[in-house]
This record gives C-alpha cells, sequence and structure tokens, in this order.
C-alpha cells in the first residue's frame, strides 16, 4: 500500500510539471491573447491526456503492466490532466460573461477528451494486438 502511495506521489509531481510545461509551449507556440483568453493549453493538456490514458489502458491489460497504474493512471495521468483547471477556466468565462465561449469550451473539452482516449484505444489495440 505504502509504495502505491509513493509510485503516485512520484507519477503525480512528474505529471504535474508535464502539464505545466506543456501549457507553457502551447501559450507560447500561439499567444498569450492570440484567442482572446481561450484556456487553449489546458484543452490541449485534457485532451493530450486522455489519449495517453486510452493507450495506457490498452497497453498495460495486454502486456501484464497494470500493476503500474498507480504510477501512470493516477499519478502521471493524474498529475497531468486538468479538469480541475478546466472547472475553473469554465467558471472564469462564466463569469465574464462569455456563456458561448464557456459553452463551446466545455463541449471541445468533453468530447475531446472522450474522443481521444477512444482514438487512444482504437490505436492501441492495433499496435498492440
Amino acid at each position: 500500500m505504502i509504495m502505491n502511495v509513493a509510485y503516485v506521489a512520484f507519477g503525480g509531481a512528474i505529471g504535474a510539471a508535464l502539464r505545466y510545461l506543456v501549457g507553457l509551449s502551447v501559450i507560447r507556440a500561439i499567444g498569450q491573447g492570440a484567442l482572446g483568453g481561450f484556456p487553449v493549453a489546458i484543452i490541449t493538456v485534457n485532451i493530450l491526456g486522455s489519449f495517453l490514458m486510452g493507450v495506457f489502458v490498452v497497453a498495460a491489460a495486454q502486456r501484464g503492466l497494470t500493476h503500474l497504474s498507480p504510477l501512470v493512471m493516477t499519478g502521471l495521468l493524474g498529475g497531468f490532466t486538468t479538469f480541475s483547471a478546466f472547472s475553473l477556466e469554465t467558471v472564469t468565462l462564466i463569469e465574464r460573461g462569455q456563456w458561448g465561449a464557456a459553452g463551446v469550451y466545455v463541449a471541445l473539452s468533453v468530447i475531446g477528451s472522450v474522443g481521444a482516449l477512444f482514438l487512444g484505444v482504437l490505436i492501441a489495440r492495433g499496435v498492440f494486438a
């Protein structure tokens, strides 16, 4: 039990650092105000993290790597994806009166993330079959 907690903590630290770096890279690539404050960095992280979760779920199941789930799924990818930040950004858009942008943000985040996970599963099944 204590080792799993350590794996989650270690993975979470790496995931959070990667989230920061990917977010920073996206903002630098498109510019801070390029989309009127629309949280594209967080959408990018959520969709990428969901895709990687889909790939890992299949790889772990087919390669006998489920023992790495606390490290990878809960820690690394849990620290990487940002649905708490997603919620904050949604509320911020709503509070600014940007209801349309908030709706688009929620729809893109949810549909994109679920779609990316599904795509990750399909690709991983083809690779690991």
